[in-house]
């Protein structure tokens, strides 16, 4: 179990410190009572991630989402990055990354969260399928678990360097430029990757 413990956590670092740079810049920009749905967010986008990888290793479905249909989310950190740049230019005081999340009857911030997680998820599920299939089912329940304090890891390491003076002050000094060019470039490289941009050439063409 020692051994399966130790190899979950390498499986999950491997795939999974993709998202310490948006979620140290996702901590640097909300507020206190928001820093929850961060969590929460990446939680429910990695037991997505997780119970559809087990499904297919199980063989309970048959199909992985076409990764082009995963690129498709691409599309929502490409519009964040943009709204954001938009916003910036158009009020100051309104530009970081909550004024997008605080309108409506509830936050809304989890839900996007969840979306760029999945959306970064082509590689997930290319490690997690045929890891799974070498685990038997108290394997698979010590995976799941190691997977899990992992994420609370990640996330608190993430908010304990977005807490750091020096981080939070560079991020504040010039997030003017680096909050929109990492999710835009975040939107444009999770389509590129997963083939969206030719999926959707051939559709109009």
């Amino acid at each position: 179990m020692i051994v399966t413990a130790f190899t979950a956590a390498a499986v999950y670092v491997a795939t999974g410190i993709d998202y310490l740079i948006i979620l140290i810049l996702l901590f640097s920009q909300v507020k206190k009572d928001q820093i929850k749905h961060i969590w929460i967010g990446q939680y429910i986008g990695t037991a997505i991630i997780i119970g559809v990888s087990l499904l297919v290793a199980l063989g309970v479905a048959n199909l992985v989402p076409q990764q082009w249909m995963i690129g498709l989310l691409g599309l929502l950190p490409l519009y964040l990055g943009i709204r954001i740049w938009i916003k910036e230019d158009e009020n100051e005081n309104e530009s970081n990354i909550l004024s997008l999340f605080s309108s409506g009857r509830f936050n809304q911030l989890f839900v996007t969260v969840t979306f760029i997680v999945l959306a970064s998820s082509a590689d997930d599920f290319s490690i997690y399928i045929p890891y799974f299939t070498t685990l038997d089912m108290t394997e698979i329940i010590v995976a799941v678990i190691v997977f899990s304090i992992t994420v609370g890891v990640l996330c608190y390491i993430s908010y304990r360097l977005a807490s750091l003076d020096f981080v939070s002050e560079k991020i504040e000094k010039y997030e003017r430029w680096i909050v929109p060019i990492v999710f835009i470039g975040l939107g444009i490289y999770i389509m590129f990757e997963n083939g969206t941009f030719n999926a959707l050439t051939s559709l109009l063409f």
